[in-house]
C-alpha cells in the first residue's frame, strides 16, 4: 500500500475500530456504533446544518438533518460527527454544513476552524473506508468514473469522499479541482505529477472544461458519458514543445446542484 501519511483523524478512527474489534463497519449500523460509544443519534429537520453535536455533562446528542437527500451523505455526516465526539470533546454545540464537511477549505478557513474539520473528515474517511481495505478493493483496476461509483456502492459512502480517498491511495494519479458558484476554490495534484497546473484559484473554470459546461449551460452528463475527453491545456500548462494532440486527458465532474458546486476529477490515460 502507498505510504499513508499519519494524521490525527485517521489514526483515531483506526484505533477505534481496532479497540472495538471491527475491521470495517460495512455490515454494522453506524447509529448503533455511535450509541455504543455513548452518543445518541437523532434525525430531525435542521436549518442551515447537515449535522451537529451537543456535548452535555452526562450525555452527548448527535443530530443529523433528516432532509439530507442521499443516505451516503447522511452516513458520512454521522461519521464526521462521531469524529468530533472522539477528538473534540468540550466544544459544546458544534454545527456542520456543506462547508465544514467539504474536503475543500481555503487557507483563511483552515486558520480559523479548518483543523478540527479536517481531522473530523479524515476520521470519517477512515471509519467508513479503512485504508487497507480500500487499497485492496481498487488495486489493479483501471481508473474510471464507474470504478469510483462501484467503490462508493461498496463502502456505502458519497462518491466525493471516494474520490478523495482514491486521490490518496489509488493506483492511478488523478487531479482534483473544486469549483463553487462558477469560481475555482481549490485544487489538488499528486506529489511528483509531471504536468503543471495553472492556478485558477478564485478565477472561473476553463472555458472548455466540463465544469464550465455545467455552470454556463447546466449540462450534466449521463453516467455512460461522464468520462469526457479534454485537452491537456484545459487545466494544465502546455509547453511550447508540446502538442495537445499528443495527450489523452479526461474530466469527470461530480456535481451538486443544491450547492452549485463541481468537483472535477482529471486524469491522463
Amino acid at each position: 500500500m502507498k505510504n499513508y501519511r499519519y494524521n490525527k483523524g485517521s489514526a483515531a478512527a483506526r484505533d477505534l475500530l481496532h479497540q472495538n474489534g471491527f475491521e470495517s463497519l460495512l455490515d454494522f449500523p453506524l447509529e448503533l456504533f455511535a450509541s455504543g460509544l455513548g452518543a445518541t443519534v437523532i434525525e430531525k429537520p435542521l436549518l442551515n446544518s447537515d449535522g451537529r453535536i451537543i456535548f452535555g455533562k452526562k450525555h452527548t446528542i448527535i443530530e443529523i438533518n433528516q432532509n439530507i437527500e442521499f443516505e451516503q451523505k447522511k452516513r458520512f455526516t454521522l461519521a464526521h460527527e462521531i469524529g468530533h465526539f472522539i477528538l473534540h470533546k468540550g466544544i459544546d454545540i458544534h454545527n456542520d454544513n456543506e462547508a465544514t464537511t467539504s474536503w475543500f477549505n481555503n487557507k483563511e478557513k483552515q486558520a480559523k476552524s479548518g483543523r478540527i474539520e479536517y481531522e473530523a473528515n479524515q476520521f470519517a474517511s477512515e471509519l467508513l473506508m479503512p485504508s487497507t481495505l480500500f487499497f485492496e478493493k481498487q488495486k489493479g483496476k483501471k481508473f474510471s468514473p464507474q470504478l469510483l461509483r462501484d467503490l462508493a456502492t461498496f463502502f456505502k459512502t458519497s462518491i466525493t469522499s471516494i474520490a478523495f480517498k482514491y486521490f490518496e491511495l489509488g493506483d492511478h494519479p488523478i487531479c482534483l479541482f473544486h469549483s463553487h458558484n462558477k469560481t475555482v476554490s481549490y485544487w489538488k495534484w499528486p506529489k511528483g505529477y509531471p504536468h503543471f497546473i495553472i492556478d485558477r484559484t478564485k478565477l472561473e473554470p476553463p472555458e472548455d472544461s466540463v465544469a464550465m459546461e455545467f455552470f454556463e449551460k447546466g449540462k450534466i452528463y449521463a453516467k455512460h458519458q461522464s468520462k469526457q475527453q479534454i485537452w491537456k491545456s484545459t487545466w494544465f500548462d502546455l509547453k511550447n514543445s508540446e502538442d495537445d494532440n499528443d495527450f489523452k486527458f479526461f474530466e469527470y465532474c461530480i456535481i451538486s446542484t443544491t450547492y452549485n458546486s463541481v468537483l472535477s476529477i482529471v486524469w491522463e490515460e
